[in-house]
């Protein structure tokens, strides 16, 4: 009998906050480099990644 996976209070938060968590390989140092750089600013590396997308997304819409 396969059991059901009860669902975390946090699952259910970002489920309703439309909240999706992503996975990326990236090469150690630029990783390091970011986390290091998003320390220095006092901002998240999700905060900042958003922001990064936001702005990515708006040079390139057609």
């Amino acid at each position: 009998m396969e059991e059901s996976k009860k669902q975390r209070p946090q699952d259910k938060w970002d489920a309703k906050a439309g909240v999706k968590t992503r996975g990326y390989k990236l090469h150690t140092a630029i990783a390091d480099q970011f986390r290091d750089a998003c320390k220095s600013a006092g901002i998240s590396q999700a905060r900042a990644l958003e922001e990064l997308m936001k702005e990515f997304i708006e040079q390139h819409k057609k």
